[in-house]
């Protein structure tokens, strides 16, 4: 059935689906073509599911999930640049989107001429281009390059023309996808406080993207998709949450607090409609695979010595870690909490989490040292320390004795991705004995809505003092 003309909603998604054949051999679908019984040679694959919602004029939403949920598709449909499947969108107002690098750019064309090219597409005439073409070059600052064809461009370069464009020539909806994660930070800061203007304007704004902190910031309402379903939709702490259990395979959690919302605690919109409830089961389905492949089922509760649950079931692990020792300890399971107890790999910047490790003993030490290390994503160690600096009080152990360490502070890493060590080692007649070391054992996703320059941040409390000329101090 058609929307009906509306006033309020700049866009409007209804059971939008998108299914893309899959054949095992290239040949399958001429057999396909040519047969007479129509026998199936391929496999449904569906990039969106059902999926429904709705953006009100002025609005910012943001459209969160993991690898291959779907989101970059659900803009591209959006945008006109793919059809559905099945389903139908409705945009009321002119639309200036921001998609992959390189989506309707002329490779051979300089920065001047794809200007021109994409105001014609977007319906401006040249005259108004002209208009509007220092705004995008004072924006962009790039200099010369403006006129070289934009396949000499660095990601960079090319990210500050292309956004340069879509947000100088007043959108009524803005889309982005991702593309702010190429700029400088720099150049991000600028983008966020321009968009911010426009949006204080009325232009409604769409946006997909990884950071979590600017999800939080900037976003009114958030979206949120799994494995190409729609799982919820609402405030963005509390997407970001649900999030956050997708990626750790929580998914029991995940599905208990799904049927919550069913219930409209909270005011938070659950499941679209009746019709979805699958979605809660495509959820379970789809979380694993969509992770990477690092985590270990949450559903399957392996357990310690003592039936507990182990921790490391529910974040997500390196299946690739490197790991050595002489084997008289082993670090059986670790665990990150944040502020809120929640097991996670996801923190946020500025609050205090706990590293914690669990380490059984198959012979007698007489001074263990536990450690921790967390490494950029080149392997550069960024901080650290272990019970030995800190001046734990740590006893002999036995054979068959276990230790429980915490480790607890306070994240001021800028946001970004960084990989977690660990160890149980010592000294014995004076040389290093390492009894079990895991290196690059899990992730840690740092979340902020403020980062400054550098690794880390220093917390610098400003003071300034304005004094209009001529006044004296």
């Amino acid at each position: 059935m058609p929307f009906e003309k509306n006033v309020e909603y700049a866009i409007r998604v209804q059971d939008v689906s998108k299914v893309y054949r899959l054949y095992d051999k290239p040949i399958d679908r001429l057999k396909e073509s040519l047969s007479l019984s129509h026998k199936n040679y391929h496999k449904d694959f569906f990039a969106l599911n059902g999926i429904s919602f709705k953006v009100k004029k002025g609005e910012t939403v943001g459209i969160i999930g993991t690898n291959g949920s779907g989101k970059s598709t659900i803009l591209k449909i959006i945008t006109g640049v793919l059809t559905p499947t099945a389903g139908e969108v409705q945009v009321e107002g002119v639309i200036s989107a921001l998609l992959e690098l390189g989506a309707g750019f002329n490779m051979d064309y300089t920065g001047i001429e794809n200007i021109y090219m994409n105001g014609t597409m977007m319906g401006f005439s040249r005259k108004e281009m002209e208009a509007k073409l220092q705004d995008i070059l004072e924006f962009a600052d790039i200099g010369d390059f403006v006129y070289q064809p934009v396949k000499t461009y660095s990601s960079g370069m090319f990210v500050r023309l292309a956004f340069a464009l879509a947000i100088n020539v007043e959108p009524e909806i803005l889309i982005v996808d991702e593309a702010l994660s190429v700029g400088d930070v720099f150049f991000q800061s600028k983008c966020y406080r321009r968009m911010e203007e426009i949006r204080q304007n009325g232009t409604t704004i769409l946006m997909v993207t990884h950071d979590m902190g600017s999800v939080i910031k900037y976003c009114d309402r958030v979206v949120l998709l799994n494995k190409g379903n729609f799982i919820a939709e609402g405030a963005p702490g509390k997407m970001v949450d649900l999030y956050k259990k997708i990626l750790a395979n929580q998914m029991d959690s995940l599905k208990e607090e799904l049927q919550e919302m069913t219930d409209f605690s909270g005011g938070i919109s659950g499941l679209a409609d009746p019709g979805q409830e699958n979605a809660v089961a495509n959820a379970d389905a789809g979380g694993a695979g969509q992770a990477g492949g690092n985590a270990m089922a949450g559903s399957q509760k392996a357990e310690g010595r003592e039936g507990r649950s182990l921790m490391k079931e529910h974040l997500t692990i390196n299946p690739s870690r490197t790991e050595y020792g002489d084997g008289r300890a082993e670090i059986y399971d670790l665990g990150m909490f944040d502020e809120r107890g929640n097991l996670t790999n996801l923190l946020l910047k500025g609050e205090y989490f706990t590293i914690r490790e669990r380490i059984r003993f198959q012979a007698d030490i007489q001074a263990p040292i536990f450690t921790y290390t967390i490494k950029d994503k080149k392997g550069a160690e960024l901080s650290g320390t272990n019970t030995m600096f800190e001046g734990a009080d740590i006893r002999p152990v036995k054979a068959g004795d276990e230790y429980e360490v915490n480790f607890r502070q306070k994240m001021t890493l800028q946001g970004g991705e960084y990989l977690l060590s660990m160890s149980c080692t010592g000294f014995e007649q004076g040389e290093h004995t390492v009894y079990h070391r895991l290196y690059d054992v899990a992730n840690i996703t740092v979340i902020s809505n403020k980062n400054t320059v550098g690794v880390y941040d220093m917390e610098s409390e400003v003071e300034a003092e304005y004094r209009p000329a001529g006044e004296t101090v």
